[in-house]
């Protein structure tokens, strides 16, 4: 994978509009995933456990559930596939991936290197098509033993209906609506520099992504001021372009959603300070303006429902217990954000905030070695780390006797 990443960077650039130096990177954690799990797999651990009779012994060992459904989602569609591709694998089981309409090339070059690094044929699987009609094939066959989805929350409960009727497991991914906590005591310009790395990556097309931006009242301008003038100097253009910072918005629908929400914010009563339209000179493709909002409240639309684009709404607040109780107040549990150097307030953040993954004081949330995946109407389940591989595994146990 990583001898063949300018080809499946170039892959993404050309589907999703990423920029190229961005795709790079996603190459190289679908890689560390896949070296992840390469060794997870050396640690599926049996018991033997201490039997209540002295003539007997209990033996409790792992097998693979059978094969996976594996449906993909178009944002991040090498990392995603990577995640449950190598988990299946590293379980014993065979996959079916099932790559959104939008991203085909990229997933079908990485089910190739799998082919090409030894792996049997039929072991993965690829079929790219209608969603609708694949996904109930999959979920309609006898075959079909677990289910691992990475989407939208109504497609995922969909799923989990369908789910249900053949008793599948399930691991869910699904949406997200991250707070973005900044206390006072914080370096700001740092702080402007992680927020623009974790915002604006894929152009806020991420589950992750930060959407609640709540900055401590005393420095609240200090905080828009410094992230505006960083946002301004992002390169807008073709993702293969050299220096390209920030793509298009990967559909005509995701422009059009968004340039809906950015007018139901003003008329709410947003102020936007920066952005708020198609960039000048992009008339061509699926282009928009990193977009900063002042004046917001809590009970605005894009306080509730995920932007998934460049859209960044601020609100202030006094103190740790009322911006954590305004950040959980959210359907949906995936990540939050907390900048502080306190450590009392960040431990205290970390256990109180209702997402399955807390960042602190770094943009970096989704790595190999962590499991990913979050609570509420986000899913269930887990993604990376030692954790994921025992959704792919059922679990037996012998009660042997040691003569007859």
């Amino acid at each position: 994978m990583r001898e063949r990443k300018d080809l499946l960077a170039k892959w993404l650039a050309l589907e999703v509009g990423k920029p190229f130096k961005e795709a790079i990177g996603e190459v190289g954690g679908a890689a560390d995933i896949f070296e992840w799990n390469a060794e997870e797999t050396k640690r599926i651990y049996g018991q033997t456990l201490q039997s209540r009779f002295p003539e007997t012994r209990v033996h409790v060992y792992y097998q693979p559930v059978g094969v996976v459904a594996a449906l993909v989602p178009w944002n991040f569609p090498i990392v995603l596939a990577s995640r449950k591709i190598s988990t299946a694998l590293a379980a014993g089981c065979s996959v079916i991936c099932k790559p959104d309409v939008i991203t085909p090339g990229a997933v079908m070059e990485l089910v190739n290197i799998c082919k090409d690094a030894g792996v049997p044929d039929g072991v993965v699987n690829l079929l790219s098509g209608d969603p609708a009609e694949i996904s109930n094939e999959l979920l309609e066959s006898d075959i079909i033993k677990k289910v691992s989805i990475t989407g939208s929350t109504r497609v995922g409960k969909l799923i989990l209906k369908k789910a249900a009727d053949k008793v599948q497991r399930v691991t869910m991914e699904l949406s997200g609506h991250s707070p973005f906590i900044v206390f006072d005591d914080v370096d700001m310009n740092k702080v402007a520099d992680m927020a623009i790395t974790a915002k604006f990556r894929n152009n806020g097309q991420v589950c992750i992504s930060p959407n609640r931006f709540y900055i401590q009242e005393n420095r609240k301008d200090e905080f828009v001021n410094a992230f505006v003038d960083r946002a301004k100097k992002l390169k807008i253009g073709n993702g293969m372009d050299d220096g390209t910072d920030l793509g298009p918005l990967t559909t005509a629908k995701r422009l059009e959603e968004i340039e809906k929400l950015v007018e139901t914010s003003k008329n709410e009563g947003a102020k936007v300070v920066m952005g708020g339209g198609r960039p000048a000179g992009f008339n061509k493709g699926y282009f928009f303006e990193p977009t900063v909002f002042d004046d917001v409240k809590d009970n605005f639309t894009i306080m509730k429902e995920e932007p998934f684009g460049p859209l960044v709404p601020v609100l202030t607040f006094k103190n740790f217990e009322e911006v954590v109780a305004r950040a959980n107040d959210n359907d949906l549990g995936l990540c939050s954000y907390v900048y502080t150097n306190s450590m009392d307030q960040a431990n205290r953040a970390s256990e109180m905030m209702e997402t399955g993954c807390v960042a602190v004081n770094t943009a970096a949330v989704a790595v190999a070695e962590a499991p990913f995946g979050g609570i509420k109407q986000t899913g269930y389940g887990r993604e990376g780390g030692s954790m994921a591989i025992k959704d792919y595994l059922n679990v037996k146990y012998t009660h042997m006797g040691l003569k007859t």
